[in-house]
């Protein structure tokens, strides 16, 4: 059973896993440092704590404290009780759903055991944003894809903003980073899968006709505004595109994603 501990001091140094949560890259450099990730709201601490992350500690206005005792009864780490005002001065933020919890991470899995079985992946090759990747577990996720794998460059997925985004999607689904990024798409070829690269290059093929009888699948999306780089480009054994109204030719990546997954589950 969780300690309960009250907190009336926002500067209470047993609060450092919780502050300053605006400040992307101090989270960063903290939470590496300290192999640590943050949950936020009821369902997706449930989530991550059903998943089997060993909690650090939590951090709850009270009125939270009833909704989540069933979770807290699993810990034995401390739960930091303190007002919604104290809380975002601590986080620097509006905490409106009420609780958040510091997790350890877990070692990165290697790509093979990620593969093992799955017959959709999603890869993933230096999206920067963190709404982005979370919203594309959540979407690989609901429409039945496998697994994940990132590019060495990709933001976090267990970053606090991904994981909310994503309604801790990213717990359920095996993921990983790709150790050789110039090689990637060749190793995934060889280990049976059929890369379909989302693109506007000029031999790209709808999605529909791309994915068709194609058995193991995986679906390759490049970052924000330049796509993917040349080198995933080529070496993709297919290209595809979204068909869309003349003057547009791309959605955000997020979207094309959740468009695409729609499309290649129904293969």
């Amino acid at each position: 059973m969780a300690e309960l501990v009250e907190i009336t001091d926002p500067a209470d140094p047993r609060l450092a896993d919780y502050r300053d949560l605006r400040d992307v890259e101090l989270r960063k450099h903290l939470e590496a440092e300290h192999g640590l990730f943050l949950a936020e709201g009821e369902k997706v601490v449930r989530r991550a704590m059903e998943a089997g992350f060993t909690s650090r500690s939590l951090l709850m206005a009270p009125r939270w404290l009833d909704g989540l005792a069933d979770v807290l009864a699993t810990t034995d780490a401390p739960c930091f009780v303190l007002s919604e005002h104290l809380a975002e001065e601590v986080t620097g933020f509006h905490v409106h759903r009420g609780a958040l919890a510091s997790l350890e991470r877990h070692a990165l899995p290697s790509v093979s055991s990620v593969l093992a079985g799955a017959r959709s992946v999603l890869v993933l090759e230096d999206l920067v944003d963190h709404t982005n990747v979370g919203a594309i577990f959540r979407s690989g996720a609901a429409l039945g894809f496998d697994a994940v794998l990132l590019s060495p460059r990709c933001a976090d997925p267990l970053y606090r903003r991904s994981i909310k985004v994503g309604m801790g999607a990213v717990f359920s689904t095996p993921w990983t980073r790709l150790p050789d990024w110039y090689d990637a798409l060749p190793t995934l070829t060889q280990a049976g899968f059929t890369t379909v690269a989302l693109t506007l290059a000029s031999d790209s093929v709808p999605i529909e006709s791309a994915v068709a009888g194609v058995d193991r699948l995986a679906l390759v999306l490049g970052g924000e505004g330049h796509g993917l780089s040349r080198r995933w480009e080529q070496s993709a054994d297919r290209r595809a595109t979204i068909a869309m109204r003349p003057g547009i030719d791309s959605l955000n990546v997020a979207a094309a994603t959740a468009v695409a997954c729609y499309i290649a589950a129904r293969r």
